[in-house]
């Protein structure tokens, strides 16, 4: 029965990213190409010589879409300790920004830039030892340069970036320790961890009493799209994937939401 709805709850997972990537980048036409005086200070006069003169950071212009994406990804808007590929390009005053990885106006898929993918694409700044390190050995950051990288997002009862853990922490791939979900929507963890509710939407829980406001909460503590969710205790996209975001000492993390 387990494995019965750990496929269920990971198959319209893999539907939705195949949708995702049909729909958006399978030859249609790349957003970032519509209007260029939305970034570009020269504004449908780009060139050469002034295409990096934007009206603010990269990170800032691509927050106006990917506001969630940029908080659980690779690192941007600092200077590498090691000089990069020619092929990923750092900006004018030598930083890592989103177009690092990203030629924003190609028409490959994610806008990857270089051939590489995966594993190999990582390894081309990174050394094998950075992932090593890791709890899960870099397996979350290896398969994707983001948790959940996409603008639009599909209505559904759990976020997308919890869908997006499931399917990796599903007890079917090595992706770390293994989860569940019952039919009420409280995750399961065969580690023996403890087992919460994900799905709910904060403020609707919080009428109830018991609950801290969600203005007075930790900016540790993550609610995509206003619910709880496994990023809302745990570490996404960093090195210590998979760590609590605040020590549970004395049921610290526990108490950041329940006023008892």
């Amino acid at each position: 029965m387990k494995r019965l709805y750990v496929y269920l709850a990971v198959m319209p997972v893999m539907g939705l990213l195949w949708l995702t990537f049909m729909t958006v980048h399978a030859g249609a036409p790349q957003p970032h190409n519509e209007n260029c005086a939305a970034c570009h200070l020269a504004g449908d006069h780009v060139n050469k010589k002034n295409a990096h003169q934007l009206l603010r950071s990269q990170e800032q212009l691509c927050g106006q879409c990917h506001q969630d994406a940029l908080r659980l990804s690779h690192a941007t808007g600092f200077t590498p300790k090691r000089v990069l590929p020619a092929e990923y390009p750092v900006d004018w005053k030598g930083d890592v920004t989103c177009s690092t990885c990203h030629d924003i106006h190609s028409k490959k898929p994610e806008l990857l830039r270089g051939v590489k993918r995966g594993r190999e694409f990582c390894l081309s700044c990174h050394k094998p030892a950075f992932f090593n390190a890791m709890p899960d050995a870099g397996t979350s950051i290896l398969n994707r340069g983001h948790i959940d990288a996409r603008a639009n997002k599909q209505p559904m009862m759990i976020d997308s970036f919890s869908l997006q853990c499931i399917s990796c922490h599903n007890g079917e791939s090595d992706g770390g320790p293994a989860v569940t979900i019952d039919n009420n929507g409280l995750v399961r963890h065969d580690s023996g961890g403890v087992n919460h509710p994900i799905g709910e939407d904060y403020d609707k829980a919080s009428k109830f009493g018991g609950y801290r406001s969600k203005s007075s909460l930790s900016k540790l503590i993550f609610l995509p799209d206003g619910k709880m969710g496994c990023v809302s205790c745990h570490q996404g996209y960093t090195q210590a994937h998979g760590k609590l975001v605040i020590s549970n000492r004395t049921s610290g993390l526990c108490f950041e939401c329940h006023d008892l």
